[in-house]
């Protein structure tokens, strides 16, 4: 061990064809797990984080432990990764959603995971490293509350390339227990929100290193309304941009979406899920009403905040017709940024356990299981057609006519141009990847 122990944290890329890696010269929504968690370093280790669509690796580096982190499909380049390192005889822990759902799994190929939240189990995981030079397989610590949080190390994420936003926490969690959710399977329906003076903190430094958009990281942004609402209050003075992520809910109450809107929110990530309202019940999600779906779109487009849309299929209720609908009612509603996925039964959650009950699983080839191959049983669909299905779909709506029909060839072009021009760089990004058989979730 070093005199001054080293931790390296790596978030992975993913493959695309060939097994080439992706690689972006800028990431444009770099995320805040390693900002913060090298904020809250003991005093006593050096820290250095790596994002490696942006970043090389050296797997011969100086250094006592490697963690890495586990988000989506580059969780499996996050195994490869973590095999190289071992074998130059490195102490490797992996960290986020995916090896938290996934610890037994992740566990064949390093030495820990830390499930769920970190602020207390990576100091506990380094200090044991310190005094006895090994760790823990699982460090399981869930916070009661976000408070009392250090700054972020905003400052080394500005020294790589990225966007024209940083990211900002203001809650963790969901308040829903939908089935097929990982939030909902890692924090069993809390959510937790930050103090107000904490937030507008870490916003304080994102103006002062010259951003005057942000991003608040937040599993559901209405999870909280009251929260919200006084959150917005002391935004809105502020004159900045931002974009967050949350559910249908906050058209539902006209108030505070213009509130929200007043506060300098432009963009929401919505999770609409699907057209199909029993396919969405049997999922836990019966509050989301898909014929309120247009209603609330617009209702998000006349108060001036750009929607993002999440949809699925895959569900009991789908069929053939019902996903050529789903591209029909994209093109309707001309949603700028949509993104599909492939219901996929993650270990660790209920739908896995219902599926795995019924005979549904096709395998548990983990690797498989990213959201662009059916792995499970679909009620009235072969899982083979499905997957075909779910590129035909992909290929329709990022094709260049409905691209452009979405971003630039609609009023809000007139209204909006600088973030319609953005919505227009975001579906070419991800028509790029859809071309090369590649989900599109980096940015």
């Amino acid at each position: 061990m070093n005199a001054v122990p080293k931790v390296l944290l790596i978030q992975p890329t993913q493959r695309g064809p060939g097994g080439v890696l992706c690689k972006q010269r800028k990431i444009y929504l770099p995320g805040l797990a390693f900002p913060l968690l090298t904020a809250i370093t003991p005093d006593d280790w050096q820290v250095e984080f790596k994002l490696e669509v942006v970043d090389d690796l050296d797997y011969d580096a100086d250094v006592d432990l490697v963690g890495i982190g586990t988000m989506g499909h580059a969780a499996f380049r996050g195994l490869e990764i973590a095999a190289e390192y071992k074998k130059r005889g490195k102490t490797v822990f992996f960290g986020g959603y995916m090896a938290s759902m996934m610890a037994d799994e992740a566990l064949k190929h390093g030495d820990s995971v830390v499930r769920g939240d970190a602020e207390v189990s990576f100091p506990q995981l380094l200090r044991d490293f310190a005094k006895n030079g090994r760790i823990e397989r699982v460090y399981d610590h869930p916070i009661a509350d976000l408070n009392g949080l250090p700054l972020p190390r905003y400052d080394l994420l500005v020294q790589k390339p990225i966007g024209d936003r940083l990211p900002v926490m203001a809650g963790r969690g969901c308040p829903h227990l939908c089935s097929f959710c990982s939030i909902a399977c890692l924090y069993q329906g809390r959510y937790l929100t930050r103090k107000l003076d904490e937030v507008l903190r870490d916003i304080d430094e994102v103006r002062r290193l010259g951003f005057r958009c942000f991003y608040l990281i937040d599993d559901n942004i209405v999870g909280n309304p009251g929260f919200l609402e006084q959150l917005c209050k002391e935004i809105e003075p502020l004159k900045l941009r931002w974009s967050s992520q949350c559910s249908l809910q906050l058209a539902r109450n006209p108030r505070l979406l213009e509130l929200v809107a007043r506060a300098g929110c432009e963009i929401l990530s919505l999770g609409l899920e699907s057209i199909n309202q029993a396919g969405l019940d049997q999922l836990g999600k019966q509050w989301v009403k898909v014929d309120e779906h247009e209603k609330l779109l617009a209702r998000f487009r006349d108060a001036g905040i750009m929607a993002s849309s999440e949809m699925m299929v895959g569900i009991d209720s789908d069929t053939e017709a019902s996903i050529a609908e789903t591209a029909r009612f994209i093109e309707r509603t001309r949603i700028p940024i949509p993104r599909f996925y492939i219901l996929t039964p993650m270990p660790g959650s209920e739908l896995f356990a219902q599926y795995k009950r019924e005979g549904r699983l096709l395998h548990e080839d983990f690797h498989k299981y990213d959201g662009t191959t059916c792995v499970h049983r679909p009620a009235q669909i072969a899982p083979e057609r499905l997957t075909e299905l779910y590129w035909w779909l992909n290929r329709r709506v990022f094709s260049l006519w409905n691209i452009l029909r979405r971003t630039v060839l609609t009023t809000e072009i007139f209204k909006h141009p600088a973030r319609q021009l953005f919505a227009l760089v975001v579906n070419l990004h991800y028509r790029k990847y859809i071309r090369q058989g590649v989900p599109p979730n980096i940015f």
